[in-house]
């Protein structure tokens, strides 16, 4: 972190704080958030999490959760207000302003300090201090890795611990994909150290299913998957009548693509889905089949190498017809 003694140096005084994410906000960018929150209140700041829309019920246990506020209309008065008023907003786990929906033109119309802590690539150059290595595993690690640089590390409660070991395991796919490394596993043995129950975590997250959800899971694999052997792909594309349906919350289709990646001989996987007036995509691969470059190219999305989203302008359809055209460019 480049400007470290600068920021300690702002710190050094109480300061009003926002901490947002990114939309649909997976158990990294929430525990980062969190875990964040946590330590900055600890050292006598007043700090409030933001974010652009709801999340999974499968993340409200974590410590500090009932004070998030998620964005609506109905809040929107006094969310302007916190961000125009802040001394500083801590942008964690995304890297341009389109990612964090009605909350970025606030963000960028603010005077107050950003601080930016992401893995993700090609990061915008909006942020006044900077904590950005797309090497890391998850946004998680990094909060960590800049507590250690302010010299917290023996202000890590419990609480903070496990939301960021959440994010640890769930961007790194449970330690199975290969952004894992060596010094993952020594943040993980230190989190645990501090008294993090790992398997405990991991059942609040993996293990607390709604019947919808189960059932949504069996239809979508028996009636939904389709794999194209001979290209190596596979793909679920999920209707709005599907959606409301099975009565599908944030969240309920999580890892559903991991599904798809997971057959035998499959190279590339994809949902593509549409809900609330869009169609949203997520993607998954193996190997060097760089599924960030194809989003970012055809689908307005980025993300990681082995793992991205976009988001389709055209009906779902047309957007169906446009991803089995481009199938090729995965060969």
């Amino acid at each position: 972190m480049k400007e470290l003694n600068a920021f300690k140096a702002f710190l050094n005084s109480p300061r009003k704080i926002v901490i947002t994410t990114h939309a649909n906000p997976d158990a990294d960018a929430l525990g980062s958030s969190l875990g964040l929150y946590h330590f900055l209140k600890g050292r006598g700041h007043s700090v409030e999490v933001i974010t652009p829309t709801d999340y999974p019920q499968f993340l409200h246990w974590m410590e500090g959760n009932e004070q998030v506020i998620i964005y609506d209309n109905s809040k929107a008065d006094r969310i302007g207000t916190l961000i125009k008023n802040a001394d500083l907003i801590c942008c964690l786990d995304f890297n341009g302003m389109k990612r964090i929906k009605s909350l970025g033109p606030l963000v960028d119309a603010s005077e107050a300090k950003k601080l930016l802590v992401d893995h993700h690539l090609n990061p915008e150059e909006f942020a006044d201090f900077s904590l950005w290595d797309n090497q890391a595993a998850a946004t998680a690690e990094l909060v960590y890795d800049l507590i250690l640089l302010l010299d917290g590390k023996d202000e890590i409660t419990l609480g903070i611990a496990e939301a960021l070991y959440a994010g640890i395991m769930t961007d790194t796919g449970s330690f199975k994909h290969n952004s894992t490394s060596a010094k993952i596993h020594r943040t993980v043995a230190e989190l645990m150290d501090i008294g993090v129950d790992i398997n405990k975590v991991s059942r609040l997250i993996y293990d607390t299913n709604s019947l919808n959800r189960l059932r949504f899971i069996g239809y979508a694999l028996m009636e939904k998957l389709t794999v194209d052997a001979e290209k190596r792909v596979a793909y679920f594309v999920i209707n709005a009548e599907e959606h409301e349906r099975f009565h599908l919350k944030s969240g309920d289709t999580e890892g559903l693509v991991n599904y798809a990646l997971s057959i035998q001989g499959i190279f590339v996987a994809a949902i593509i889905m549409e809900r609330g007036g869009e169609v949203k995509m997520s993607f998954r691969s193996v190997g060097n089949h760089a599924v960030n470059d194809f989003a970012s190219e055809y689908f307005n999305g980025g993300g990681h190498k082995n793992a991205a989203g976009g988001i389709s302008d055209v009906p779902l359809d047309e957007t169906v017809e446009k991803f089995k055209s481009l199938i090729p460019k995965f060969q």
